[in-house]
């Protein structure tokens, strides 16, 4: 498969399955209206409409494109991994019962795991098996 080329830093969080520091992501403090797509194969998996502020430092989401994410057992047997349904990129982690918003789930999310395309621009193509 091919997918865009990644930074070392992309790489260690998207296929290494680190985690970057918090507040330091660009995506963080960040509400313009678009779509959020995989840093790694450009699939479709959040509106900035589902984007809220936890306040725990990554970007969070209450809500994804339907069969976008992927939940895994994390290693460390106690949370919850999500992916890219399509590659299996590293996105972050998934909480539930937290009760900060309607939905009740929070996707939190490594900025360097996801890109932006603002509502004025065209979506790129997702990267498909070559």
């Amino acid at each position: 498969m091919t997918y865009n080329k990644l930074t070392p830093e992309e790489k260690r969080v998207i296929i290494d399955k680190a985690t970057e520091t918090p507040f330091s992501g660009e995506y963080d403090n960040f509400y313009e209206d678009g779509i959020f797509i995989c840093r790694r194969c450009n699939a479709l998996l959040f509106s900035s409409k589902s984007k809220f502020d936890s306040s725990c430092g990554w970007p969070s989401f209450d809500e994804n494109f339907p069969n976008a994410i992927k939940s895994v057992p994390d290693p460390d047997g106690i949370r919850t991994e999500i992916e890219c349904a399509s590659c299996g990129a590293h996105l972050g982690h998934e909480f539930i019962g937290e009760d900060l918003t309607d939905k009740n789930t929070r996707d939190c999310v490594n900025s360097l795991s996801i890109r932006f395309i603002p509502k004025s621009e065209e979506l790129p193509k997702t990267i498909h098996d070559e």
